[in-house]
């Protein structure tokens, strides 16, 4: 349900921050259900002068926030800032909706006038004018070559995406308020100030149906996954579900507020809504029982333990808790506290004793160090002054890697019983890596290159180039002559080592590439990437073996087990799947992590994973029939 604005003017300063809280709440919690609370948490910091609407990426951890002064901020799930884009709009934005494949945003205005704009860059690709009075609602087809927008001026327009053509004015009964395409795209509804929804035949503009019972303006209208139900809700303080095929009313939801958004869960079985008292209801749509209210806690990476036996996943505020798991029958052994922000990177010491997590504090970048025997945390090195992306371990233990987002790679060394910083590199870093032997590190970044240094003193040994966007993920082959690299730009390379030779190039992912890693035998690599998929890559001639489906979201980590026939995976859709190499079948799927998993870690061993993500880290116990 794309944003909108339901206030006049004079009564939306008062709302602004209960808008943009509930919004948030109900943008995150749908797609990535554990990130609602933090992310209020961290954007509460920013300043805000109109805000009133959010949007969701459908295909990036992403949230568009329209404000004051024709702006639109994007933010990470996070909660950090990523850009601003200045639209040209020249009057409050009332909605805003990302197309399908996330690379194009719209917005529309008080100015009445829309803006087609490119995520990437904020480039305005296209403005459509044609509405006389401010533009409430804008939506896209499922397909992305029409969007269409709802105005006070009480029509709604279809716009051809790619030329800006105004393809159709359909009349409505009132203001409009909200819209929504069915899955397929054949119809599109609007939610008006007649109190009244409205559903027309996209191919001719024919109004099909008029669905009547509610008291007062309908502010919200949403389909099902499977477009048979439609959702509602409105000032009257009431939900209701329809049946499409013939319009009846199927349930009414009451709550104690005005019922200003609703969308459905991915498998269609449970509403949510935010509600003008300050509330988000979950509700079962088979029989419109209220099931709960917003909780739970964001994930964003995972690790295995040296064993393999435990797992950790790593919490975000107000929890900031590291929680250790047996991954046999999913028990907590126990949890870790004092964990600060979001988990982005777990890894774990070769002997399995210590977990290293790197996490947020405040915009500052922590790394705690936690021996696994008995979660207590031994040490925080702090420096960095970002979110730490990545942590490594050398292959002795005795130092360790952390690549942060403030473009600097700190080298930790043990000494006298304590982890002391001994060099700082400058560089961008999304990954960083040690070879085999621990004299090398390897860096990729967001200057789209991979980058070799000498451990020993800093040295910048090799920079290599050949990816178009962003590296983010870096891995050496278990003999060290090799190195692969993962992009952005949807391919994986395979260096030589010894002189940044490109030795192979891969293609097949549609999207961008999250994760690398080499079989412990080095003659597979695995990948994952924001199509969903896995890919099994024979390594000396680059063949591609095997596609894993299963993951609904981005594949944001893989990793072997030790002996090299178990492939862990970790994913946006807030699970942890085991998959049989030889076949590449599903074992098991984990769904204990509230959200986003965001890295993965084995112990030495085999007996133990660690998981990161947006509610922190977990350790899980690996049972030996895996």
């Amino acid at each position: 349900m794309p944003g909108f604005s339901i206030f006049p003017p004079a009564a939306r300063k008062p709302m602004r921050r209960l808008l943009l809280f509930i919004g948030i709440l109900l943008a995150l919690h749908t797609a990535s259900p554990g990130y609602a609370q933090a992310v209020n948490a961290q954007m509460q910091w920013h300043k805000t002068y109109y805000v009133g609407v959010v949007a969701y990426s459908p295909t990036e951890p992403l949230l568009a926030v329209a404000q004051g002064l024709g702006e639109i901020a994007l933010y990470h799930f996070n909660g950090m800032l990523l850009r601003t884009i200045r639209t040209g709009h020249t009057g409050d934005i009332d909605s805003v909706a990302f197309s399908p494949d996330g690379l194009t945003l719209a917005s529309g205005s008080a100015d009445a006038t829309v803006r087609l704009l490119r995520v990437s860059d904020g480039t305005c690709l296209q403005t459509l004018t044609g509405h006389t009075n401010r533009v409430n609602a804008v939506a896209f087809t499922p397909d992305g070559q029409t969007v269409a927008s709802g105005s006070w001026d009480s029509t709604v327009k279809c716009w051809r995406v790619c030329d800006g053509t105004c393809l159709r004015t359909l009349q409505a009964s009132g203001f409009v308020t909200s819209l929504a395409f069915t899955p397929d795209g054949q119809t599109v509804a609007a939610g008006n100030y007649a109190a009244v929804i409205e559903l027309w035949r996209v191919s001719d503009g024919v109004r099909v149906r008029t669905l009547t019972g509610h008291a007062d303006r309908v502010y919200t209208v949403a389909f099902s996954p499977d477009g048979q139900t439609l959702a509602s809700g409105s000032g009257d303080k009431t939900g209701k579900l329809w049946r499409v095929a013939d319009g009846v009313c199927l349930q009414t939801l009451r709550t104690n507020g005005t019922v200003i958004s609703a969308a459905f869960t991915p498998d269609g079985e449970t509403l949510a809504t935010a509600n003008g008292d300050l509330t988000v209801t979950f509700w079962r749509v088979g029989d419109g029982v209220s099931l709960r209210t917003i909780t739970g806690v964001p994930v964003y990476s995972l690790a295995f333990a040296p064993d393999g036996q435990t797992l950790a996943t790593a919490s975000a505020k107000p929890y900031n808790t590291v929680k250790l798991w047996r991954t046999s029958d999913v028990t907590c052994l126990f949890t870790l506290t004092g964990s600060a922000g979001y988990g982005f990177s777990a890894a774990f010491s070769p002997d399995g004793q210590l977990l290293a997590t790197g996490c947020e504090d405040e915009w500052n970048g922590v790394i705690k160090l936690w021996r696994v025997s008995d979660g207590a945390c031994v040490q925080a090195l702090t420096g960095h002054k970002g979110p730490v992306c990545s942590v490594a371990f050398a292959p002795d233990g005795q130092t360790l890697a952390s690549g942060c987002t403030d473009d600097t790679i700190k080298l930790w060394r043990m000494s006298s019983s304590k982890w002391n910083p001994t060099l700082t590199l400058a560089s961008d870093v999304c990954s960083v890596t040690f070879s085999p032997d621990g004299q090398t590190l390897a860096s990729g970044g967001s200057d789209d290159k991979v980058k070799l240094w000498r451990v020993s003193d800093g040295t910048c040994l090799r920079t290599m180039a050949g990816h178009s966007c962003v590296v983010e993920s870096v891995t050496f082959s278990p003999d060290g002559l090799t190195l692969a690299s993962a992009s952005d730009d949807g391919t994986i390379k395979l260096w030589r080592v010894s002189d940044g030779t490109c030795l192979q190039t891969l293609t097949g992912h549609t999207r961008r590439v999250n994760t690398v890693a080499f079989s412990p035998d080095g003659q597979l690599l695995a990948s994952g990437s924001l199509d969903h998929t896995i890919k099994l890559w024979q390594v000396k001639d680059g063949a591609c073996l095997q596609t894993l489906t299963g993951h609904q979201h981005i594949v944001t980590t893989v990793l072997f087990a030790q002996d090299g026939q178990m492939l862990v995976s970790g994913s946006g859709d807030a699970t942890i799947k085991f998959w049989r190499v030889r076949d590449g079948a599903c074992l098991q799927t984990l769904t204990q992590q509230a959200d986003y998993i965001d890295a993965t870690a084995i112990a030495p061993h085999g007996t133990a994973l660690a998981c990161a993500g947006g509610d922190g880290v977990t350790l899980w116990a690996l049972s030996p029939a895996l």
